[in-house]
């Protein structure tokens, strides 16, 4: 009896936790190169010294959609999208991260940087924009820049760092940045290209994740379900040796 209780009590435990990665997708579903996080359950034995007849149910494969997303036009001269595969390079309080949100800005000091004031890398560290200047950006991530006044003639001011490095090494962060699994930096990888005055859209499926969110409330459901009949199990069992 207490196998099925093992199963049920773990098995519904871990439906709510994928029920709130399926929120966090959905609540996502605007957000600028925002990835898919995939959960999937599986049994692990439960190692005793008895007989191993117990499981329990763990959500041990937390994977990522790398499904590209659709581009939109924004005209803001400082958006760029990836096309295809590759990452954005930027600096976090715990080293360098990767990231498809392009939806850049200049801080006051002239550093590239996301929404969130984290700076854009470079092929020479943090990108810098100098003042009262038109920037374009090219396919392959260069930084001209046009100064005020100055027709026809740009300059070179930096090359974003851009990588492309195996999915299956990639974990993605707290803080929703993705990182190497070795936490050492990626190489620049000059085949990624940029579109500039794009942003990609996310990649979640919001009939897929509403069909899942069902699913998984029907199983939690069940899971319940299931601790009830043992309970009533258990107290159908006791009567009868309690009656001889």
């Amino acid at each position: 009896m207490d196998r099925m209780i093992y199963t049920a009590m773990t098995g519904a435990k871990s439906t709510l936790g994928q029920q709130a990665a399926v929120a966090h997708n959905l609540a996502n579903v605007d957000s600028t190169g925002f990835r898919t996080e995939m959960h999937k359950m599986r049994a692990v034995e439960v190692q005793t010294q008895a007989m191993r007849s117990r499981s329990f149910v763990v959500d041990a494969s937390i994977a990522t959609d790398f499904t590209p997303g659709s581009l939109k036009f924004s005209g803001n001269p400082f958006d760029v999208a990836v096309k295809g595969k590759g990452w954005l390079a930027v600096q976090t309080a715990s080293g360098e991260a990767y990231t498809r949100d392009g939806s850049l800005e200049v801080s006051a000091n002239g550093v590239l940087q996301t929404h969130a004031g984290l700076p854009v890398l470079g092929d020479s560290g943090p990108v810098t924009i100098p003042p009262d200047s038109v920037i374009v950006i090219g396919v392959d991530g260069t930084i001209s820049a046009i100064q005020s006044g100055i027709t026809n003639v740009a300059n070179v001011v930096a090359q974003m760092k851009l990588v492309n490095p195996p999915e299956a090494e990639l974990v993605r962060g707290e803080d929703g940045f993705f990182r190497l699994q070795s936490g050492q930096p990626a190489l620049a990888d000059e085949a990624v290209q940029i579109a500039g005055g794009y942003l990609e859209g996310s990649n979640v499926n919001v009939a897929e994740q509403m069909v899942q969110m069902i699913s998984l409330s029907r199983q939690f459901e069940m899971q319940m379900r299931m601790l009830t009949s043992a309970q009533e199990n258990d107290r159908s069992a006791t009567q009868v040796v309690t009656a001889r």
